[in-house]
């Protein structure tokens, strides 16, 4: 009979569970946003002929043709949404249910109208459950708490928020493994010791705090894995750990564990994985031997655990694959023996420890990653291409190695990562190494003392993606060594000594993102293909000789950032330069003309003018910078007033999480797949960040000097993302001081100096709440100062010197810690910190003549008056003169003249 139904095509699963599976199909549509109905397990279909049990998700057994597997895969529904269990009720002999997606808006829930909690109690058969990555919350464990026939849970990622789920657990006693990783649960886990059957717990990234519960983990005598991986677990290690005979892995790394490894752990023989990193275990725990931990293979990490020696248990390992001693406080010589005594060691990791000795061992054929940076080792191992001959990623940064370039590496055939930065290397490259090394993928040879042409012609990196050779002494023209490095993403020669123009070749390198050739001797104009290559994101030019006009536009989709300060270029500037740009820096060039109406500038931010020959008024266009950060028009030729409509700019008036400056992290990550080992909670192959991350520097004037923000390092996005300035000094603006300026609630940083305006200070400046700078000085403000301005408790730098304001220095809270230097020049003004009393007190002979003093202080007054007046309108007369005159050579040496005049009528007021 089975037979003859074989040959009758009854090969699909029952009609019975394919009218299920359809039915299920219909339920999860009806949730789905529109956009994603195509996308709902397109292969359930109603074509009779298709074969249900080849459906995607779909398992049968081969036997009676019954669904055993369901997946549902990826859903986007409308918004989160329960599922009805009872949908499932057909599939009678399911073993495995996976609800798991990477969709949008995933299942939050289960409801049955019918069976209520008791509904998963149908599925005798079901062994595992997949929940992760949805919106499940404490009201599933009901639900599952019925299907005591499970042995698998995996509920990672979900949104469980709070006590730790102990009563919705009890009934589970087949209950093999619990994945709760990625969660917030906390408190108690007393329950968990009635699973007796548990092999394998993940509690890893919640919020459980507290010591290690002794009478749960202690208990559970089959586990197999224990991931307690980021929580807040305190105190020292539970002797009673020793007594899981049967632990393979055990991750305890980012914790807040202390004391010494417990001796009880020399127990645990089938250890093969062990973390320990970033916790706060004392030094003693080195001397701990360990020494029956004989079986403990592929993975040892003990970083971050405050190591004063390798610990002596390592000494018996002869099966490891992995060995992370990093950030340690580790001296003396690399330990030779770990590779010896372990052939099958792939990775060692020992950076930053004080080594400061390395002996390469006997040949190591499996070796493939070595990482020693920042260590103290000053001489270079010998022989590594024989000791070491199949590495491919080797770090040996912050050294202080010293002398030429080793040769040894030259004959290191498949290193594809090379990092020897911040050593004292010298000398010239050798040719071993520009030709032998032909797999390198990453270069890196930064802040060295390396000399020499710039890689010579016989150059062979055909697979290079990133060169960074910055900070070194090479010298000449840059040569065609990198003609057949086409792959080049990132290229790094800044500050050296190179001279000659940009090579023409390298505008055919169609990958090319980040050139930075800043700091050099380079000369001649920007060829238009440099700004036309596709994905060019970062251009650093600054610092060298070049010269002539700047170019039109930057065909650039993403944005660039162009630095093209300190060069010699000439002529006007585009208004179609800021269409692709989020940072121009033209500063200290010698552009002319008038800052043009910018057109398409909703991408720029921060732009950079000072130090040019700017001339004519501040275009109202400037106020459409809606996303600028820091504007500096400062150092020019500008007259006018300042438009009121600056207000607008964004300045910090958007939201913090659309104002985010957008710096491009520069990095390529590639995942090396080395079988290192598979366990539930880790991957079978380790992930090597080929990472070079591109620090955005701006110097900026504030407080007085300048100083460097900067965005985006290996560790921070930097201080650059909080930064707003606008700086417009030593210019001729002239007019009032737009009251509007107060809404620049972000700002930090203002600079009005040298110029010629003539209202007083807003009051609407005591707004500025973040305000760390405020320079007006060298002006004709007059009035008083606003005492609200004493509300700026971020203010650091107050200085409003030589100006015509009069009455009383406010006093308290950032104003206490003012000089007298914030103030010269405003003879009228009295109080601390000067010592001008603005009150005096009479004697009685003063009492009696009081009339006459009175007469007399009157006309002090009308002459203080009369000379405030004729000063104020003989400087006008003179600024407008000077105004008139912008491109006269005498120009400044004039405005030196009218200052000197002003202090000196000042100085003659009583």
């Amino acid at each position: 009979m089975l037979l003859l139904g074989q040959l009758h095509g009854c090969k699909g699963c029952i009609m019975k569970e394919r009218e299920a599976l359809l039915e299920l199909k219909k339920y999860l549509m009806s949730r789905s946003r529109e956009s994603g109905l195509d996308y709902v397990l397109p292969t359930w279909t109603n074509d009779t002929k298709s074969d249900c049990c080849q459906w995607d998700g779909i398992k049968c057994n081969r036997t009676s043709r019954r669904v055993i597997g369901l997946s549902v895969g990826d859903m986007y529904f409308k918004e989160s949404s329960p599922l009805n269990l009872s949908l499932l009720h057909p599939f009678e002999e399911v073993r495995s249910l996976n609800l798991s997606t990477e969709g949008y808006n995933e299942f939050n829930g289960f409801f049955d109208d019918v069976e209520g909690y008791r509904s998963l109690s149908r599925l005798r058969n079901l062994q595992i459950m997949d929940l992760s990555t949805n919106y499940f919350n404490y009201s599933i464990f009901p639900f599952l708490n019925a299907a005591t026939s499970l042995t698998t849970i995996f509920l990672t990622y979900n949104e469980m928020d709070g006590p730790f789920p102990i009563k919705g657990l009890k009934d589970l006693t087949n209950l093999e493994l619990l994945d709760l990783r990625a969660n917030k649960l906390k408190g108690s886990m007393q329950e968990l010791k009635n699973l007796i059957n548990l092999e394998v717990l993940g509690l890893a990234q919640n919020h459980v705090d507290g010591p290690i519960p002794i009478e749960v983990f202690c208990n559970i005598k089959n586990l197999r894995e224990l991931d307690l991986r980021g929580n807040h677990f305190v105190g020292q290690l539970p002797i009673c750990l020793g007594r899981l005979k049967k632990l393979r892995v055990l991750d305890l790394s980012s914790n807040q564990l202390s004391g010494i490894l417990p001796s009880s752990f020399n127990s645990l023989e089938s250890l093969e994985y062990l973390s320990l990193l970033e916790n706060n275990f004392a030094d003693s725990f080195s001397l701990n031997p360990l020494t029956n931990l004989t079986k403990l293979k592929f993975i040892v990490v003990l970083r971050f655990c405050s190591l004063v020696g390798i610990p002596s248990f390592l000494v018996y390992q002869k099966k490891l694959r992995l060995v992370d001693l990093s950030s340690n406080k580790l001296s003396g010589n690399i330990p030779t023996w770990l590779l010896t005594n372990n052939p099958g060691l792939e990775v060692l990791q020992l950076q930053n420890n004080s080594f400061i000795n390395f002996s390469m061992p006997t040949i190591v054929h499996n070796l493939q990653i070595l990482d020693f940076s920042a260590n103290n080792i000053g001489k270079f191992p010998d022989k590594m291409d024989h000791a070491l001959p199949n590495l491919v990623r080797l770090n040996g940064s912050n050294n202080g190695f010293q002398g030429c370039f080793p040769t040894s590496i030259g004959e290191m055939k498949n290193i594809s990562f090379l990092d020897l930065s911040n050593n004292n290397f010298s000398g010239k490259l050798p040719r071993s190494f520009v030709t032998g090394c032909v797999s390198l993928m990453f270069l890196k040879l930064s802040h060295n003392k390396f000399s020499g042409h710039f890689l010579p012609r016989e150059t062979n990196f055909p697979s290079l993606d990133v060169l960074r050779m910055d900070n070194n002494l090479f010298t000449g023209k840059i040569g065609g060594g990198l003609r057949n490095s086409t792959m080049l993403r990132i290229l790094d020669m800044s500050n050296n000594g190179l001279t000659g123009a940009i090579p023409r070749w390298l505008f055919k390198f169609s990958y090319l993102d980040y050139v930075l050739i800043s700091n050099n001797f380079l000369e001649g104009t920007i060829p238009p293909s440099l700004l036309g290559m596709p994905f060019l994101s970062f251009l650093d030019l600054s610092g060298n000789q070049f010269s002539g006009a700047l170019p039109l536009h930057v065909d650039s989709e993403l944005g660039i950032y162009m630095f093209l300060q300190n060069n010699n270029f000439t002529g006007p500037i585009p208004d179609t330069l800021l269409q692709s740009v989020q940072i121009l820096d033209l500063r200290n060039n010698k552009l002319s003309g008038s800052i043009p109406q910018f057109v398409d500038t909703e991408s720029i931010n921060i732009l950079l003018l000072r130090g040019n020959n700017l001339t004519g008024s501040i275009p109202r266009e400037l106020c459409d910078l809606r996303n600028i950060r820091l504007l500096d028009l400062s150092d020019n030729k500008l007259n006018g007033v300042i438009p009121s409509c600056l207000s607008n700019l964004s300045f910090g008036r958007l939201q913090e999480d659309t104002m985010a400056l957008n710096i491009p992290p520069s990095f390529l990550q590639t995942s090396l797949k080395l079988e290192l080992y598979k366990s539930t909670f880790l991957v079978d192959k380790i992930e090597v960040d080929r990472s070079t991350y591109q620090e955005t520097e701006i110097k900026f004037a504030a407080k007085q000097r300048y100083d460097s923000y900067s965005g985006r390092s290996e560790f921070s996005e930097g201080i650059l993302r909080l930064m707003y300035g606008m700086d417009l000094s030593n210019n001729g603006l002239s007019g009032v001081i737009p009251t509007e300026l107060g809404g620049l609630l972000k700002l930090r940083t203002l600079n009005l100096s040298h110029n010629f305006l003539s209202s007083s200070i807003p009051f609407s400046f005591s707004k500025l709440r973040d305000m760390e700078s405020l320079d007006l000085s060298h002006n004709m403000l007059q009035g008083s100062i606003p005492h609200q301005l004493t509300s700026l408790t971020s203010l650091a730098v107050f200085d409003v010197s030589y100006n015509n304001l009069l009455g009383i220095i406010p006093q308290g809270r950032q104003f206490n810690t003012f000089e007298e230097d914030s103030y010269l020049g405003n003879p009228l003004l009295c109080g601390p910190p000067t010592s001008r009393n603005c009150e005096t007190k009479k004697s009685p002979e003063e009492a009696d003549n009081g009339g006459e003093e009175e007469d007399d202080e009157a006309a002090i007054d009308m002459v203080v008056f009369y000379f405030s007046t004729a000063l104020t309108y003989v400087t006008a007369l003179i600024g407008i003169l000077v105004l008139m005159c912008f491109d006269c050579p005498w120009r400044r040496a004039w405005l030196r003249i009218v200052d000197a005049f002003i202090v000196a009528v000042k100085n003659m007021l009583p």
